[in-house]
């Protein structure tokens, strides 16, 4: 190539600049004690930064204890969490990469088991044994559970909503502290403030229900206080469920109108997902009506329209996500104008040193410079036995 690629060039937000546009998703681990980060956290999360992401978001953070999806998931609500945070966001900027939280409110979605528990996935019931799995009263804009037998959550008076906008500006503040230097809010896959937005789960007749503008109009409020209470220079991010692909739920012509509307609050980059709005539809449709099927709903690359649809037709910066695998794959991304950054998510857990592997395929680091130097001779010297065992 005769320039640097778009995937290791620098993006300014801000008063923020990222070294590449390489972005770890949030990932869910489920390994925390009451919401206090484990040492499985920093070794998972400082893996990344050693395999030199330019940003590596910690998972999905609660903002109040109620809003955990289960009782293993981190939480930012009290200064003791902050404390366990700290030594992660230090050593992610040692490294030269540039820590993110995610703040999220699970909504009518918490109090449900860990993915690798037994009934991993359903809500906790009474009957649960485990340490910490005793059933919480859920919340949601309208009293309208998930699916078919699971618990119907409170709808969200005025009061409750005041207390979780709170809830959202203080870890804001506390992410501050924390060293966190991106925060990305979730308003995606069916949590709370996506919960809001989509018809299917907000059926409230008040100003915050019925037309686009009401349903909009708390996740704005939230977004609108997060933004006055970091100040100008911290980079917020939002991530959206694009569609909820599923009939007469949220759609790509919704999510332009959000994504405009979040601009004027101080929103920065937009990261594109999609769906998750309900439990285990037996089919999804795309924006135009059309039902995806298995095979074409998880395509590489398969959310890549959404985010250059923000791109092309708002003023924020996108961010593509969903089976980004291969540096060239994801150059391409950046190139066709399909987003401003890439996030990757199980393909980096299996690989975390891809951002590495990616500059050495596209020609960024043929001497291995980018590598942490407590690694780079031992890299260098395997590639020289591989060379002089080729007869190169």
């Amino acid at each position: 190539m005769s320039k640097k690629p778009l995937l290791f060039q620098p993006l300014t937000l801000r008063g923020l600049t990222l070294p590449n546009r390489i972005v770890v998703s949030p990932l869910c681990m489920y390994s925390a004690v009451e919401g206090l980060a484990q040492p499985w956290h920093f070794a998972h999360l400082s893996t990344f930064a050693r395999g030199k992401a330019g940003l590596v978001f910690a998972e999905a953070t609660a903002v109040e204890a109620r809003g955990r999806i289960t009782p293993d998931c981190l939480g930012i609500w009290n200064d003791e969490q902050v404390e366990a945070l700290k030594p992660i966001t230090d050593f992610i900027v040692s490294m030269g990469s540039v820590p993110g939280i995610q703040l999220a409110h699970a909504g009518r979605k918490a109090s449900t088991r860990a993915p690798f528990v037994p009934g991993g996935g359903a809500p906790v019931t009474r009957e649960d044994t485990a340490p910490g799995y005793t059933p919480w009263q859920t919340v949601a804009p309208s009293a309208i559970p998930v699916a078919e037998n699971w618990p119907v959550p409170t709808e969200l008076d005025q009061a409750g909503m005041d207390e979780v906008r709170l809830a959202f500006v203080q870890a804001a503040r506390r992410s501050i502290d924390a060293g966190f230097r991106v925060i990305e809010l979730h308003l995606a896959h069916g949590y709370l403030l996506h919960s809001f937005l989509s018809p299917i789960s907000n059926q409230r007749d008040d100003n915050y229900g019925g037309s686009l503008e009401n349903r909009m109009r708390f996740p704005l409020e939230v977004a609108e206080a997060v933004r006055a209470e970091v100040g100008e220079d911290m980079p917020l991010f939002v991530r959206i469920s694009a569609i909820d692909g599923l009939e007469g739920g949220w759609t790509m012509d919704d999510s332009i109108g959000l994504s405009r509307a979040l601009v004027a609050v101080g929103i920065d980059v937009i990261d594109c997902s999609s769906g998750g709005i309900a439990g285990a539809p037996r089919f999804r449709i795309d924006d135009a009506g059309k039902p995806l099927t298995k095979d074409s709903a998880r395509q590489p690359g398969f959310q890549v329209p959404y985010s250059a649809r923000v791109r092309a037709e708002t003023d924020a910066r996108s961010m593509a996500v969903g089976v980004i695998v291969d540096p060239h794959q994801a150059e391409e991304i950046l190139q066709s104008g399909g987003a401003d950054l890439v996030a990757l998510g199980r393909e980096i857990m299996f690989d975390p040193f891809w951002p590495l592997r990616a500059a050495a395929e596209l020609g960024v680091d043929p001497d291995f410079k980018l590598w942490p130097k407590q690694y780079a001779w031992a890299v260098n010297r395997r590639n020289q036995i591989a060379e002089y065992n080729r007869g190169d």
